[in-house]
């Protein structure tokens, strides 16, 4: 576990400090802003109930289940009991760290962020080929820019946004299989 923890903050330091630009700074900091992806999202969901009527909004309910799901396992169920500093936070790496956006108060494991993003991407790309076609795999990039970002402004380590990541897919596959077996507006 400690040569585990060991590759993780490397990696943090290769991230937050070494590949870095300025160009980056601004997109990375830009992206994970929920004014941004916010009314993404919004879109989304008004696209979906617009053009597809109850079958839109069907599928809009288990996105917003999906996030609600999501967010709470990874914020106040595991994130509370793992408790782990987030690096912005760890007075040990003071000096050793960027921090290009605020850093909040609450713990680092799991990022919600990853886990929010990538339970919307994995819904959006099994159940959503009738509603989006191939743009719903866009969202992946989405999620994972958006996960990368988390460590590339100083928030979370990397295996917070992996572990988020997964947890995130697990959360949207189980919410498409709710989709799947009872979409009975097809």
């Amino acid at each position: 576990m400690e040569s585990l923890l060991r590759f993780d903050l490397q990696l943090f330091h290769l991230i937050n400090q070494v590949w870095i630009s300025s160009w980056a700074d601004g997109l990375f900091s830009f992206i994970r802003n929920q004014y941004i992806w916010g009314p993404l999202y919004v879109f989304l969901i008004s696209f979906l109930i617009f053009n597809y009527g109850k079958r839109g909004l069907f599928f809009c309910l288990l996105i917003i289940l999906t996030v609600i799901s999501s967010d709470l396992i990874s914020s106040e169920l595991i994130k509370k009991n793992v408790q782990r500093i987030r690096p912005c936070n760890q007075v040990t790496l003071e000096g050793q760290r960027r921090l290009i956006v605020h850093c909040g108060s609450g713990y680092s494991f799991t990022s919600t962020h990853a886990t929010n993003h990538f339970s919307v991407a994995m819904f959006l790309v099994l159940g959503g080929a009738t509603f989006l076609g191939r743009f719903r795999y866009l969202f992946l990039i989405w999620a994972a820019s958006i996960a990368y970002a988390q460590v590339y402004v100083g928030v979370h380590f990397p295996f917070d946004v992996v572990a988020g990541s997964i947890l995130g897919m697990m959360i949207g596959w189980s919410y498409y299989q709710v989709f799947h077996r009872f979409n009975f507006l097809r």
